[in-house]
Parts: C-alpha cells; sequence; structure tokens
C-alpha cells in the first residue's frame, strides 16, 4: 500500500478508512465524516483545485485498495468520504471567494474614491492587475437602469473585455449603477471597445464617458470624477453623443465652477426673454437650434420645424428683448455662453433665486 498522506495532508487518514471498512464492512462515522469536511475545508484555503484533489482521492483509494474487498462496500466508504470532503471544500471555498471579494470591492471603492493610502493602494493593486506606477484612465457606461456586477449586461461587457485584453492590465467592476473600465492611459483601445461592448449589450440609450489619463492611485479617482462629470454635463446639455471624452467638454466644468458668475450670465444677458409671450423657453430653444448648426439659418429652421422666416423673425425678437443680435459676431459669444450656462443651471424650468443674484 503506498502512502500519500505526507505529500498530500488532506488524503489524512482515507486510505486507513478504507482498509478498516473493507475488513468490518461498516460505513464512516460521524467523526470520520466531520474529519473529512475538514480535510476539505483546509484543501480548499491551501488553493488545491478541485480536479486535483478527485484525483488523489481516486489514486489513494486505487494504490490502497484492500486486496480482496468487497469493491461495493470499498466504493460506498469512498462515495462517503468524498461527499463530506466536497461539502467542507465547498463551505471553505464560499468563504473564501466573500472575503475576495469583499477586499476587491475595498480596494475599487478606495482607489476610485482616493480613499485610503496611495502607497497602500499602488501595493494592493498588483494583485487586482494594476500597475498604479502608470497613468491610467476611466471610462463610465451610464445606461437606462443601474447595474451590478451579477446583471447579464455587465457580465457580457466583462466577457468581451476580457476575451480580447486577457494580458492587459484592465479592471472592470460596477460602481453606483453603472459600468467602470480602468485601463492603461496608453491604451486608448480597451477603453473604445469597452464603449462598444457596453452599447452592443444593454438595450436602449446608453451613454460612455472617458477621463484624461492620470498618474497614480489618486490619478485614477480624477479620472474617473471626470468621466463622471461628463455624464452629468450630457444630460444637462442634452447631448446625444455615444462616446464622450472628458477632455472635449472641459468648458463646462469651467462655467460651472463659478455659478454666481453663471446665474449672473444668465439673468443679465437672457433674463428679458421671459417677458416675451409663450415665456423665454421657445426663444432659448431657437438660440440652441441656431448656434447648434453652426449660425445656418435654414439648418436651424428644418431643426426646429419652422420656415427660415419664422426663424428669423424669433431671432429679431431675442435681438429686441436682449439688445443682442445672434448674427453679429461681437454679441455672438455672450449669447452662445450665456445659453450653455442657461442648459447648464436647467433654466427657464429652474427659476434663478433672488438670493443668487450679485448685488
Amino acid at each position: 500500500m503506498t502512502d500519500r498522506n505526507t505529500s498530500e495532508p488532506f488524503l489524512d487518514g482515507f486510505q486507513r478508512m478504507l482498509a478498516d471498512a473493507a475488513v468490518t464492512g461498516r460505513r464512516l462515522t460521524h467523526e470520520e465524516i466531520r474529519s473529512r469536511r475538514a480535510q476539505g475545508a483546509r484543501a480548499a484555503e491551501a488553493g488545491h483545485d478541485w480536479r486535483s484533489v478527485v484525483r488523489a482521492h481516486l489514486a489513494a483509494g486505487r494504490d490502497g485498495w484492500p486486496r480482496g474487498a468487497d469493491p461495493a462496500g470499498v466504493l460506498t466508504v469512498v462515495e462517503q468520504a468524498l461527499d463530506a470532503f466536497a461539502d467542507g471544500y465547498e463551505n471553505a471555498q464560499r468563504l473564501v471567494i466573500r472575503k475576495e471579494e469583499a477586499a476587491r470591492r475595498e480596494f475599487i471603492d478606495d482607489l476610485l474614491h482616493g480613499r485610503g493610502d496611495p502607497g497602500q493602494l499602488a501595493a494592493r493593486s498588483e494583485r487586482f492587475g494594476l500597475r498604479l506606477s502608470r497613468a491610467h484612465a476611466v471610462a463610465v457606461a451610464e445606461g437606462p437602469v443601474e447595474y451590478d456586477e451579477t446583471d447579464p449586461v455587465p457580465r457580457r461587457v466583462e466577457d468581451a473585455l476580457y476575451g480580447r485584453f486577457e494580458s492587459r492590465r484592465v479592471l472592470f467592476t460596477t460602481e453606483h449603477g453603472r459600468m467602470v473600465c480602468i485601463a492603461p492611459g496608453d491604451q486608448d483601445e480597451v477603453l473604445t471597445h469597452f464603449a462598444e461592448q457596453a452599447h452592443a449589450a444593454a438595450p436602449g440609450r446608453i451613454q460612455v464617458a472617458v477621463g484624461r489619463p492620470r498618474t497614480g492611485p489618486v490619478g485614477i479617482g480624477h479620472s474617473y470624477e471626470e468621466a463622471r462629470n461628463a455624464l452629468d454635463v450630457a444630460q444637462r446639455m442634452a447631448l446625444d453623443e455615444p462616446l464622450l471624452r472628458a477632455a472635449d467638454l472641459l468648458v463646462f466644468p469651467v462655467l460651472a465652477r463659478d455659478r454666481q458668475a453663471l446665474v449672473d450670465l444668465v439673468h443679465s444677458v437672457l433674463g428679458p426673454l421671459e417677458g416675451a409671450r409663450g415665456g423665454a423657453q421657445p426663444l432659448l430653444a431657437t438660440l440652441t437650434a441656431y448656434f447648434d448648426s453652426g449660425c445656418v439659418a435654414a439648418a436651424a429652421a428644418r431643426q426646429l420645424s419652422l420656415s427660415v422666416r419664422a426663424l428669423g423673425y424669433r431671432l429679431e425678437r431675442v435681438r429686441s428683448l436682449t439688445g443682442a443680435d445672434p448674427a453679429d459676431p461681437g454679441h455672438r459669444y455672450t449669447l452662445q455662453t450665456a445659453v450653455i450656462g442657461a442648459r447648464l443651471l436647467d433654466w427657464p424650468a429652474e427659476p434663478l433665486q433672488p438670493s443668487d443674484l450679485s448685488t
């Protein structure tokens, strides 16, 4: 009989049980079943994969098969032993997986929100496939519903992402109902592929925003915030591009940074439009279409389902109320900036409070 106990501790006592059962015809005792469960738990905690431990049990059973034993009786004991071993193994493995998931979730939260010591974050990052000495960029995908990592859509995106870029240092997760991808800053093709897969997997409208590449653990948090802010700006500005880049939208956070000045600009330049018949919204929509079309009256009229003559009347009404002519290059910049500000402030749907106005 070959003794495998010294090389594979989780087999300790297994062959003795077979030999004893062959002689007595008995089944395993409660204590023996408990010990097999404990050995299964130890094997899982030590990182042994399930296929290898089953193979080891079968090999030990073959090598230590009692001579002249009743096959049915011995196989019953083998079945009992493996069943108890599997019970302990699976319970321990579930606990290991839960701990690993909790550690991964804690790392991702600390990384995206800039919590924790940067040195410790960098040390932990290798375990999860990132090397924080490099610059990284973050892409965030927002869909019509909130997602978590167990939902079908994120799982399809994750499979497609890792299927193509398995050897890259890429991290996929979900955060606050959005899908998030972190990739090295010089590998834009990874984030572009992430965006393509998100659009392919998610039913309904979905937008993806990409932050600028930043260096270090703190940089990843900044890139993540940029991507989130870009999605917020897109919602406020009714931007429907499927892929947004924070670098292309920097003017909007600059404008929104000084709310007092922005409120004052909108109030001073566009406030008189509230005196128009029907309120400010129709004339504000006219200015928005006019500027979005590159100040081409025919294109703006088609967008608004108006005649060019009716559009011209509205633009003249804007000029008479505000004193600023949309067709005059000298006035156009102020008017267009005020229109952007109105969209950021959701005006006139959200009235400008007197307390917000400059005194």
